[in-house]
């Protein structure tokens, strides 16, 4: 059995601050939730393609600790921004971020993808970082539902690992009619697709 002094330090929360895309963010999470040391590879990679305006109305599908969404509600200072994830400490550690870096504008709320959002709301940019393992049926439910949720013109973007590209490629156009690869790296895809106007 380890030392309780040990056990102590693990259950205090990991803090550390990050560089995204120019935005300088102070994060506290938690063993359990995803990557919770250090922004991971994936995120820093869609960070870097997300295109966000001013007045923005922004979701965070899968948001863990906050780092894609809390980085969208500083770009979207005039719009707001949702958060949701499955895991409530997820949400908890969200929330705390937004009120921790003054971002007021950004709420995070426990929903396993768009069950528990509000019918009535669209965005103008989704962006998620989809794990691996989440499974084809979520998967289109997904991008379905981001369809569904999107405003006339309002983009999706997806990272995944590579070994989803084709896959997210073939069901982005199936559902979207539109796809495009953004950048690809040595592990991850990231992948826009908007929704077309008439």
């Amino acid at each position: 059995m380890q030392d309780t002094t040990k056990l102590d330090k693990l259950r205090k929360d990991i803090v550390f601050s990050a560089d995204l895309a120019g935005e300088k963010l102070i994060f506290h999470s938690t063993w359990g939730i995803f990557s919770p040391k250090e922004i991971d590879v994936g995120t820093q990679l869609l960070v870097n393609l997300l295109e966000i305006e001013p007045g923005d109305s922004c979701l965070d599908l899968g948001c863990g600790y906050g780092p894609i969404g809390l980085y969208m509600a500083r770009r979207a200072y005039q719009g707001e921004t949702l958060l949701v994830d499955k895991d409530f400490m997820a949400v908890d550690y969200a929330n705390a971020n937004a009120k921790r870096n003054n971002l007021t504008n950004a709420k995070a709320i426990l929903s396993n993808a768009f069950d528990h959002i509000e019918s009535q709301i669209e965005f103008d940019v989704i962006a998620s970082n989809i794990p691996a393992k989440v499974g084809k049926e979520m998967l289109s439910l997904i991008l379905n539902d981001a369809y569904s949720r999107l405003k006339p013109g309002g983009k999706l973007y997806v990272v995944t690992i590579n070994g989803l590209r084709q896959y997210m490629k073939r069901n982005l156009t199936d559902v979207f009619g539109d796809y495009k690869k953004l950048k690809q790296g040595k592990t991850y895809t990231v992948a826009l697709a908007r929704k077309l106007t008439d």
